[in-house]
């Protein structure tokens, strides 16, 4: 009798925790973008935001606005901490110096594959973003599969760069370019094909199928064929937003920011991005570089320097690199990312 009395109990509590979440006033978040609809991220959100909204009980309505609708892709993290979006993506590389322990995660040669990687980089930074990023409510984090360099000239070995326009993907890949002679050019990703094609950049970091997707396919011909660097993302909440929500719901969101999701976000842009390489390779008038194992040796000799750099960004407000580090190679270890 009494086992019957808590099952029943325990059945009463399950209802009326499920009642409480379907009874919850209804709230419309706004989640913005800067790539395309055709993108492959924004399929991905769209299915994130879609179970959020079956798991509150059609509680939370996710609207999104992609292509920079509401904000240009640098200003994507303000928009969150100002509330102009409720959630944003955001590249935390567009702004130099400002979140320079993530910027680790654009360090070459460090992360082999963007799935694993991204469930990595969520479990390694989660801890770092309360302090790096406390004026927002993290949500997840993700990469891009690697990328490399595409270009209007020749580029086989790093003193190929000298004297090269390079539009930068982050300020980490930008000190890359600057200590080999090459000049930096800032331009979100939808931005850059008119630069190239302006002669404003005589080339690009990117990842291989978003090449396609933005036209640069059509203003570069050479392509390294080597995987050089990975972009980390962020999804951030306005904190006022996160914390105007219900406990029913608030733990729905936090159920869809875990290191689970952050892969589930990931996977369909890096098997995209994937599918580009093998795509160019068929390309007429485009030509793959494929180095030689001394001249990948060559990259990572000139990459060696940016961990350096980076720790002394990280000892200036006060983190312990060598630490943060270890925590970030054990993570991408652990999820089968590791170069």
């Amino acid at each position: 009798m009494k086992r019957l009395i808590a099952v029943a109990g325990a059945i009463v509590l399950a209802l009326a925790s499920a009642g409480a979440s379907a009874q919850d006033a209804p709230v419309t978040l706004r989640l913005s973008h800067w790539v395309p609809p055709s993108h492959p991220l924004h399929a991905a959100l769209v299915a994130w935001a879609k179970s959020i909204n079956e798991e509150s009980h059609g509680s939370i309505t996710i609207t999104i606005f992609p292509a920079q609708q509401l904000g240009k892709a640098f200003d994507h993290y303000d928009m969150a901490r100002d509330g102009i979006a409720d959630i944003t993506d955001v590249s935390p590389g567009y702004q130099p110096g400002r979140f320079p322990i993530i910027a680790l995660g654009s360090v070459p040669f460090l992360v082999a594959n963007a799935k694993g990687g991204s469930a990595a980089l969520h479990e390694w930074y989660s801890k770092y973003a309360a302090v790096e990023m406390k004026d927002v409510h993290f949500c997840s984090a993700h990469f891009h599969d690697p990328g490399t360099f595409h270009s209007t000239k020749q580029i086989t070995v790093p003193t190929d760069l000298h004297g090269l326009k390079i539009r930068v993907a982050t300020d980490t890949i930008g000190r890359f370019v600057v200590g080999l002679g090459g000049t930096t050019v800032n331009a979100s990703a939808p931005e850059s094909r008119d630069v190239i094609a302006r002669g404003v950049a005589d080339a690009i970091t990117f990842p291989w199928g978003s090449i396609f997707l933005f036209g640069i396919d059509k203003v570069v011909k050479y392509h390294l064929d080597m995987p050089l660097y990975v972009t980390p993302f962020v999804d951030v909440m306005n904190k006022e937003r996160y914390e105007s929500l219900s406990p029913a719901q608030k733990k729905v969101i936090d159920d869809h920011c875990t290191p689970e999701w952050s892969q589930r976000i990931a996977s369909p842009w890096a098997d995209f991005e994937a599918a580009g390489r093998t795509k160019m390779k068929a390309e007429p008038g485009h030509v793959m570089i494929e180095p030689t194992p001394a001249q990948v040796a060559e990259w990572r000799k000139a990459a060696a320097p940016l961990t350096a750099a980076w720790a002394t960004d990280v000892r200036k407000v006060g983190g312990n690199p060598d630490q943060i580090l270890a925590e970030f190679q054990a993570a991408m270890k652990k999820h089968g990312a590791a170069y």
